[in-house]
């Protein structure tokens, strides 16, 4: 049992390198730009005019600008809604150009293939599975079934998060909970930190668990503990841990830093 959860765990880690590092994962983003800041529409180094037009962005384009708009060439002018990030409509070379909405307010994000923390990405620092980090744990839903908290988030900005329960386990001999979201998939999702944040680990990490049980019944496994996307790119606006989200001891496992 434990042989081939250590092996699983090692698949895991390697598909997480793969996937951060793939042309379009978290390492290529070069950019987060929000069009309210920029009225003039112009965008840093991204050509064309991006504006606000009610709940979608018009793009506004000369051939000279170089922009594709579904693979074709593209110049006039276009409505879009929010991509299903890292896909995009518009692309400028190998780059895409993300539309994105966060509680309403538009913005676009800049993935480069040839952004050089792919280039000089080595790896990320992980603890070797440990089957004493891999836990029995209970959801209990909220009663009113959601509640929403307001966390700073990596950008400086408080945005909302909306959480559906409370996730129990033991750890280290010692009865712990933590406030964790719900994936459209069923997963559970938590924003944590604990004593090894910021002082041999990123200063949050993410956890995902599995669907629960119709008892609540799940595994807690801290050995995928998992960097936040921030943790890759400076332009991510990932949520820090909500009140409660804090665990009083070391967890020597999963992800570490970025090597």
């Amino acid at each position: 049992m434990t042989e081939n959860a250590s092996d699983d765990w090692k698949r895991w880690h390697e598909h997480r390198v793969e996937t951060v590092s793939a042309p379009y994962g978290p390492l290529a983003l070069t950019g987060t730009y929000w069009i309210e800041d920029h009225p003039s529409g112009r965008i840093p180094g991204v050509p064309g005019a991006w504006v606000v037009d009610g709940d979608s962005v018009l793009l506004t384009a000369t051939a000279a600008d170089g922009l594709a708009l579904d693979g074709e060439p593209f110049a006039g002018a276009v409505r879009l809604a929010a991509d299903r990030e890292p896909t995009a409509r518009v692309t400028l070379g190998e780059r895409r150009l993300v539309v994105l909405v966060r509680e309403g307010v538009l913005g676009i994000r800049d993935y480069d293939p040839a952004a050089p923390a792919r280039r000089t990405f080595l790896g990320i620092d992980a603890t070797p599975y440990d089957p004493r980090w891999s836990v029995p744990g209970r959801f209990t839903p909220y009663d009113d079934d959601r509640r929403t908290v307001r966390v700073d988030t990596a950008d400086g900005v408080e945005r909302a998060l909306v959480l559906a329960g409370e996730l129990a386990f033991t750890l280290a001999g010692q009865e712990r909970t933590l406030q964790v979201a719900e994936q459209a998939d069923g997963r559970l999702w938590a924003v944590f930190a604990d004593a090894t944040s910021g002082a041999g680990s990123y200063r949050f990490r993410f956890l995902y668990s599995a669907a629960p049980d119709s008892d609540g019944s799940t595994t807690v496994d801290f050995n995928r503990a998992q960097l936040p996307p921030c943790a890759f790119a400076d332009h991510f606006i990932c949520p820090f841990p909500p009140p409660g989200n804090r665990l009083g001891l070391a967890v020597e496992a999963g992800e570490r830093t970025v090597a």
